[in-house]
């Protein structure tokens, strides 16, 4: 009778154990809160008055204006024309230093997600001994050798997600790591334009400057000619002296502005300055767009790659919200073992099949803390997403009003140039027939030098706020990274 009973229990064990399984397999969850993007931007404006002033209703003919609604798309820096400025930022592309950090970087975040997605399969391991024993309790001691070798296999539940919650984490982080390449990317093409801009600006003032030192030097010249015949003193002949030295000093600047550009260039694209030198630039190489295309606020937040990175962030703070709250629910885990054995001389073949679990009973609290903190990162990563979209609002705000004061101040850069010049010819003519001294011929020469040289840089900040706004915009750098991994 107590074989039968004892039959009948060994026959319900497993059975008992196989329906909990069963059970505890059907009630498995993912606990912690399911992500959810955060709702679109309700701003339809960055800067009304800007908008208004650049934008088709408001521009005048041949200005520069803004195509509001519309998404910038292809290679923004082929708008300038520029066949040169392409090549070299191509260059860049692949040669910088800063992106191919970043692939790597993504690469091995990848690397991590396949590692971690590893917890939701049975590990099987080898497992192997060897030794001799000696046996004391036998009616003579005894001494032999033992061995025992067969696979070991272990299975985690993940009965409430804990791990899927660490998967998905490190899949955020990974996107996180893909939207920094996309903000290196964009980053390093607007370097390389706006280095190149100020190659050709740097150019430009400097060919301004050497025709000033010929009039100065035509001016010296006319001078001291007449200081020869007596019709002025030594004291003009000084002060013609005095302005070719001073404008003179006008170029080193300006090639230092040059060369640093050069090398920054040289950097960008990978390479010392010694081993790979910039091409030159000139402001004839390049048209300013007449239209920028300008996205909504609203469609903003996919266009940025800092704020996709703040998006990613925000993810992983969700999922380390999900990790903290599995980490307050019970342990599951199963494991099974299959050796052949022996010790002296026999042998025989040994199975096991064991199920843990372990719950948390009482850890002072740390659990629980765990949680808390994990909510309040995600309240402050969302408040992080909030600010960098709120910035990326400002910041474009800020380049369209730059491109709209820069239209003002070409117009009244314009008309000072006209006026110096003008006025530097009356002059010239003036003491050509004895009207007026050297010393108003200088002055009206001064203030010409200064409204050409202002004009070349009201035409350099027009260029280089148009980069800053194709930057701001986003650059249509978002999916570059899946773009050049597909194509390689």
């Amino acid at each position: 009778m107590k074989s039968y009973a004892r039959a009948t229990m060994q026959h319900q064990l497993p059975m008992t154990f196989a329906a909990a399984l069963v059970m505890t397999l059907l009630s498995a969850c993912t606990v912690g809160p399911d992500f959810e993007m955060p709702s679109a931007s309700q701003s339809q404006h960055y800067d009304q008055q800007a908008e208004q002033r650049l934008g088709d209703a408001g521009n005048t003919a041949g200005e520069q204006h803004i195509a509001l609604g519309q998404k910038v798309s292809g290679e923004w820096w082929t708008t300038f024309r520029s066949p040169k400025l392409d090549q070299v930022i191509h260059r860049a592309i692949d040669g910088n230093l800063q992106l191919v950090a970043a692939d790597a970087t993504i690469r091995q975040a990848a690397s991590s997600v396949a590692a971690a997605e590893g917890a939701l399969y049975p590990h099987v391991d080898l497992g192997v001994q060897a030794g001799r024993q000696k046996t004391h309790n036998a009616p003579e001691a005894s001494v032999s050798n033992f061995y025992g070798v067969g696979p070991q296999v272990g299975f985690d539940l993940d009965a409430f997600g804990g791990n899927k919650r660490l998967i998905e984490q490190q899949q955020a982080f990974t996107q996180l790591q893909q939207h920094r390449y996309e903000a290196a990317y964009l980053t390093l093409t607007g370097d390389v334009a706006s280095q190149a801009l100020l190659i050709a600006s740097a150019n430009a003032q400097i060919a301004a400057v050497e025709k000033l030192l010929a009039n100065d030097a035509k001016n010296l010249e006319l001078v001291r000619m007449a200081h020869l015949h007596g019709s002025t003193t030594l004291i003009d002949v000084s002060l013609a002296q005095t302005r070719l030295a001073q404008d003179r000093t006008l170029l080193p600047p300006l090639a230092q502005q040059r060369d640093a550009a050069k090398h920054a260039l040289s950097i960008l694209t990978g390479n010392g300055p010694g081993d790979w030198i910039a091409p030159d630039f000139d402001f004839a190489e390049f048209v300013l767009p007449p239209s920028v295309p300008v996205s909504l606020p609203s469609e903003m937040a996919h266009s940025r790659p800092d704020v996709l990175q703040a998006e990613a962030e925000l993810h992983m703070a969700s999922a380390a919200v999900g990790v903290a709250t599995a980490n307050l629910y019970p342990h599951v885990e199963l494991s099974a073992s299959l050796a052949q054995a022996a010790s002296g001389n026999g042998g025989a073949a040994l199975w096991g099949f064991a199920a843990g679990l372990t719950a948390p009973i009482f850890s002072g609290g740390t659990l629980q803390a765990e949680r808390q903190a994990a909510t309040e990162g995600y309240k402050a990563s969302l408040a992080d997403y909030q600010q960098t979209v709120i910035q990326s609002f400002g910041q474009v705000a800020d380049t369209l009003q730059a491109i709209n004061h820069d239209a003002e101040q070409k117009v009244a850069q314009d008309d000072a140039l006209r006026a110096a010049e003008t006025s530097l010819r009356l002059n010239q003519q003036a003491y050509a027939q004895g009207e007026n001294s050297i010393l108003q011929v200088l002055e009206t020469q001064r203030a010409y030098e200064q409204a050409l040289l202002g004009q070349i840089r009201v035409k350099t900040a027009q260029y280089l706020d148009t980069i800053r706004l194709f930057v701001a915009l986003g650059g249509n750098s978002v999916g570059v990274f899946e773009n050049r991994a597909a194509a390689q």
